[in-house]
């Protein structure tokens, strides 16, 4: 099993994600709780990183934080992006985004902000390294509001 999955993440498939999709088909309830506990493991794992001064790694749990999010309220709404999503087998960078727009105009700036803030991370946290941890904990706060944000309504 491990070579298997070892074998499907070298050709860029997160398997992840598609066993929480396929338990999402038999459940979406299921899936939406799943997607949501993960962004708070995620979360932690964000701070974590955080304290111990590995920007990178922070940038980046954060950024999935609201991948995750995102991923859950497009399933709960039944947005394009996410039937878009099931079809091609794997979510977009692009239709995240537009999803998270789509999202924010319909509960809150909210969305729109942690999205926004998330991105950035991942560019300039992750992918360049640029940013000092007053620049990662700024937008790691947005994305801690999106997580908290999205539990009060599904609550």
């Amino acid at each position: 099993m491990e070579e298997l999955i070892r074998r499907a993440e070298e050709k860029g498939i997160n398997v992840e994600d598609l066993i929480i999709t396929a338990l999402s088909k038999l459940d979406p309830q299921e899936g939406i709780r799943i997607r949501l506990e993960l962004a708070m493991k995620l979360l932690s794992e964000a701070k974590g990183y955080l304290e111990r001064g590995d920007l990178v790694q922070a940038s980046e749990k954060a950024y999935n934080v609201a991948e995750e999010i995102v991923k859950a309220l497009a399933e709960k709404f039944n947005l394009p992006e996410y039937e878009q999503a099931l079809k091609e087998g794997r979510w977009y960078t692009y239709t995240l985004g537009t999803a998270a727009a789509k999202l924010s105009l319909r509960l809150g700036d909210w969305v729109r902000n942690g999205w926004d803030s998330a991105y950035v991370l991942h560019v300039w946290g992750f992918h360049e390294g640029k940013f000092d941890s007053q620049s990662v904990k700024a937008r790691l706060q947005d994305v801690e509001k999106m997580l908290e944000e999205v539990q009060k309504m599904m609550r």
